[in-house]
């Protein structure tokens, strides 16, 4: 899908915000739209079925936590990728974020070209979901075979266990995506076993050791991301 038919809903009260930010995504060859509130987020998205919104948190009429409860609700925006982009930073703030259903959380203030840089991640998403039924899928410089249980990154290939094996392929399949922990279990694990947080902690650590500490965030509290 090329950048110029892809909708990004922009949904802030401040409208400096909006200009700033809908420039910098225009330039970069994205559709753009905005809305100054939830209410008219809500609406907007609705109307235009955008494949990203940004969303602030603290907002008149609406908030953005009930704007993304209502979007995750809505016919047709299951797989619509929504972020926050917000100056509330605290821990509880992001988590009840990602509990509303949001994808991921950026703390406002950031730079132009990061937050481009940023966005072009999260929509990566949206070819890694077109291949999803493919048995060959290559994210960054890192090729996974799902069929032979193969990993290959810059030519060299890599043994993986099962489990690492498919919990980085669950991670892999939304770059940029936070999944939360009992996300990962029920995945990865299912109800093969009664297995603890630790275990997703551990098997972290070691696909950090093997695939690149730069690649696997933690996001405090909530989950584990994969980012090129």
């Amino acid at each position: 899908m090329k950048k110029k038919d892809i909708r990004i809903l922009l949904v802030d009260d401040e409208p400096d915000i909006l200009e700033i930010i809908g420039y910098n995504l225009s330039a970069e060859g994205y559709d753009v739209y905005t809305a100054k509130n939830g209410t008219d987020g809500v609406a907007k998205a609705k109307k235009k079925l955008p494949h990203l919104i940004m969303l602030d948190v603290m907002m008149p009429e609406m908030d953005g936590i009930e704007a993304c409860e209502i979007l995750r609700r809505t016919p047709g925006m299951e797989s619509t990728i929504i972020t926050f982009l917000t100056a509330r930073g605290e821990d509880y703030s992001q988590v009840a974020g990602f509990d509303a259903g949001a994808d991921d959380y950026i703390t406002k203030p950031i730079k132009p070209k990061v937050l481009v840089s940023k966005v072009n991640a999260l929509l990566r998403r949206i070819k890694n979901e077109e291949n999803a039924q493919e048995d060959i899928t290559k994210v960054g410089d890192i090729v996974i075979n799902r069929e032979e249980y193969k990993i290959i990154k810059k030519g060299k290939e890599i043994i993986l266990p099962r489990k690492e094996f498919e919990l980085l392929a669950l991670l892999t399949s939304k770059p940029s995506k936070v999944f939360k922990r009992e996300v990962i279990l029920d995945k990865v694990w299912g109800n093969e076993v009664v297995v603890g947080g630790r275990t997703i902690d551990v098997h972290i650590r070691k696909l950090r050791e093997k695939i690149g500490e730069d690649h696997f965030k933690t996001v405090k509290g909530v989950g584990y991301k994969f980012v090129l």
